[in-house]
């Protein structure tokens, strides 16, 4: 029996890693930005779902965040 030592080797490195968890981390962000604005009565209409965050604000945090993903991922290793 051959006693090989096997390494594990990560697909990216700490750096990858890490600039991805900051554009999940911006996603997040733009999906909680989205969120609120309705109202609890069905009969009442509320102007608020239209403001500036909700419509322009968290859908480019959004897309920023996958931008960031897209960098992460596709950023060359130093090997």
């Amino acid at each position: 029996m051959k006693n090989k030592e096997q390494k594990h080797e990560f697909l990216f490195e700490k750096e990858n890693y890490i600039i991805l968890l900051i554009g999940i981390a911006v996603i997040a962000l733009g999906f909680i930005l989205m969120s609120g604005g309705g109202s609890d009565d069905p009969n009442v209409f509320n102007e608020e779902i239209f403001s500036f965050r909700r419509i322009r604000l968290a859908p480019t945090t959004v897309l920023i965040g996958f931008g960031i993903i897209i960098y992460a991922i596709l950023k060359k290793t130093k090997k």
